[in-house]
């Protein structure tokens, strides 16, 4: 059973430590603690997370930085939320990588910390073993994430249920728009449509003439109301029904590929392979209910 230890730095923001301590703490399959001047759970931890905390600016002290950096130096996987990233990067584990923060923030990141590479309006960012993650709501979907990648995409739904959160938001979405868009570029029924029809033949041509939309006014609203290329969200889309029925099913994967719009098995392989990190194969074998191991 994976540890998870949550570090609540002094000033910790309260809401930023109450979601991972909810939706990994109420996960089957994790063993949750909250470490405050007491360190030891970072010693022991697979998991370690820190949430924000106020004032980042202000590194937190040596007996925290140190006691994450040993917890990094041993293989735990980091996570951050919020501000949470700034204690991380005191460190200097974000030196070099790719990361994100809130975006009141941003500045103040890139300024204290210039050898971060920061990331804007994103809402999680995975750079190895170490994720961060933007405000609140982002906070939740860094959880998600977590859990979708130690227990599959059918724990990650019912635990976005419990929390009435997507499961499923891509960490290139953005924190937020500029701008609210009109009525008529809710695309959330083209979206519904696309996940009735994944086996089918789906083009941006298609998207948008079923939304009533010039080709080009489509991708600017989709790309404007979702963070991603209608394409490119199709394909997660396609690949999130894959994950379940691998993980549900004893479907072959010939049809597994044709129910989710990939068309060959060597087709799907290829594309989840590069998407997932592993064959569906091997995600099968860890991941169905019926895995023994």
């Amino acid at each position: 059973m994976p540890t998870v230890a949550i570090l609540a730095l002094p000033n910790v923001i309260p809401l930023d430590l109450s979601i991972p301590a909810h939706v990994l703490g109420t996960q089957d399959g994790y063993d949750v603690s909250v470490c405050t001047e007491d360190l030891t759970g970072l010693k022991r931890a697979d998991i370690v997370v820190v949430p924000g905390y106020e004032n980042p600016e202000r590194p937190p002290a040596e007996e925290y930085l140190d006691a994450l950096s040993e917890a990094h130096d041993r293989g735990a996987r980091m996570v951050a939320i919020c501000t949470g990233t700034f204690a991380l990067a005191a460190t200097g584990l974000l030196d070099g990588r790719d990361a994100t923060t809130h975006w009141k923030y941003l500045d103040s990141l890139r300024e204290l910390h210039p050898l971060v590479k920061v990331h804007e309006n994103r809402l999680f960012v995975e750079d190895g073993n170490l994720l961060t993650s933007a405000g609140a709501g982002a906070g939740i979907d860094a959880c998600l994430h977590l859990i979708r990648a130690d227990f599959g995409v059918v724990a990650a739904h019912e635990a976005g249920k419990d929390v009435v959160a997507s499961p499923a938001r891509d960490g290139a979405q953005p924190q937020y728009v500029d701008v609210l868009s009109p009525v008529r570029a809710d695309l959330s029924p083209i979206r519904g449509w696309v996940m009735a029809h994944l086996g089918d033949a789906i083009t941006v041509d298609v998207l948008a003439e079923r939304s009533h939309l010039g080709r080009r006014t489509f991708i600017r609203h989709f790309e404007r109301e979702t963070g991603l290329s209608p394409m490119r969200w199709v394909m997660l889309q396609r690949i999130l029904s894959a994950r379940r029925l691998l993980e549900t099913s004893d479907w072959s994967v010939d049809r597994i590929a044709a129910a989710t719009g990939f068309g060959t098995g060597s087709n799907f392989r290829s594309v989840f392979r590069r998407e997932v990190g592993t064959t569906p194969t091997a995600y099968r074998k860890v991941n169905s209910p019926n895995n023994d191991g």
